[in-house]
């Protein structure tokens, strides 16, 4: 055991990501020049009210916004925006957050963009109200759900602008602009193509990133936007906890200098870098253990499109005359190496009920049954080691 090995002095085995970037898993890695810079910004202090404006001016400049705030994370970042529409600047009601008497306290959100993180518009206290039904909301539908307790508008971001199931971004915005409430928008990984992302940016008044997805540690995001609300989002911060009353509820919600610096470092860098070069990587690692185990028995494997910021995934199909895809799962989480897989990508699973079974690896329609592998989070060595696994397991 190597004498810095404290996974294993605390009696942990270590796993070959093949998710992706995902909590459960230990979150991301900031890529090289992202650690140096945070490396370099642990040498010194600073004032970190100082620090989260000059960030915050460099990252509205990058993404073409009036202004924009460095978070704990996509999740915290729409806590913080709903907290901030509902206390504003006002001390006494930023006191009294969770609790909202007196206050507007009501989010609307589109019935069929019901999603699994859209509870983080009630952590800071508000309420969810649907609007339409599960296969439709019309504009006359969100517009008239608006009453006098409404604070603001939800919007779940996806690269189909929800194909007429939901009313468009652009036309929620306008609702609420007509109604004087802001629109708040989750895009937490819509961050590809660049031009798609700058665009979903500058799409409502306060639009939440997570950084991770981006290459900034796993516990950073941000937020952007109107420069009147994301006054309010500060408000509502750590750092104002601190400054003014000591009774934000953002408190819990704290970073260090050296995430603030590396969220920053990471969006400039995804926005300068080479896409091409980046996507073919992945490929390469897809290609690579593709080839390693498409010619064995019972075993398919594909690179499919997804839209997402990977823009490709390798779907892996499991015949199960041979062996069952649970089992097959299971043995590559259990094994040595330990590699975790992911259950289906589905480009279209927020368009229809999901097809993942019980157990987590899903069926469609006259295919056998299958499970994804992701290569972000792996090295080369890696991924022959996931092929070399499978044959062994199928052997």
């Amino acid at each position: 055991m190597a004498q810095n090995d404290y996974y294993s002095k605390l009696g942990l085995k270590t796993i070959i990501n093949a998710v992706g970037n995902q909590t459960v898993y230990g979150g991301s890695t900031p890529v090289g020049t992202v650690k140096e810079a945070m490396e370099s910004s642990e040498s010194n202090y600073i004032v970190m009210e100082e620090l989260f404006e000059k960030t915050g001016d460099f990252i509205a400049k990058l993404l073409g916004t009036e202004a924009g705030y460095v978070t704990s994370g996509a999740a915290a970042a729409i806590t913080l925006s709903v907290a901030g529409c509902m206390a504003g600047t006002d001390s006494e009601k930023i006191a009294m957050l969770p609790r909202t008497d007196g206050m507007k306290n009501e989010i609307l959100i589109q019935k069929p963009q019901r999603y699994t993180y859209d509870r983080c518009f009630e952590l800071s206290g508000a309420k969810l109200v649907e609007v339409g039904t599960s296969d439709l909301c019309t504009e006359s539908d969100l517009e008239n759900a608006i009453n006098e307790n409404t604070v603001a508008i939800s919007y779940y971001i996806q690269p189909d602008d929800w194909k007429g199931r939901a009313v468009s971004i652009k036309k929620a915005l306008e609702i609420a602009h007509r109604n004087n409430i802001p629109l708040i928008a989750d895009a937490a990984s819509q961050i590809y193509p660049i031009d798609y992302m700058l665009e979903t940016a500058q799409s409502a008044d306060l639009v939440c990133f997570g950084a991770k997805y981006f290459g900034a540690p796993h516990s950073s995001g941000l937020v952007v936007g109107k420069k009147e609300y994301i006054d309010k989002v500060k408000a509502q911060s750590f750092i104002a906890y601190q400054l003014e009353g000591r009774n934000a509820m953002g408190r819990p919600m704290k970073l260090d200098r050296q995430e603030v610096i590396g969220a920053t470092v990471a969006l400039e860098q995804w926005l300068n870098m080479n896409h091409e070069d980046r996507i073919n990587e992945y490929v390469s690692k897809q290609e690579l253990i593709k080839n390693m185990i498409d010619s064995i028995d019972g075993i398919s494997a594909q690179i499919v499109e997804i839209p997402t910021f990977h823009k490709y995934s390798l779907k892996v199909s499991v015949d199960p005359d041979v062996i069952s895809v649970n089992k097959l799962v299971e043995e590559l989480a259990n094994g040595t190496p330990r590699i975790m897989v992911a259950p289906p990508e589905d480009p279209n699973a927020h368009q229809k009920k999901s097809d993942i079974t019980a157990s987590g690896y899903g069926t469609q329609n006259d295919e056998h049954p299958h499970f994804m592998i992701g290569v972000t989070e792996i090295s080369n060595e890696q991924a022959k080691q996931i092929g070399n696994r499978i044959k062994e397991i199928l052997s």
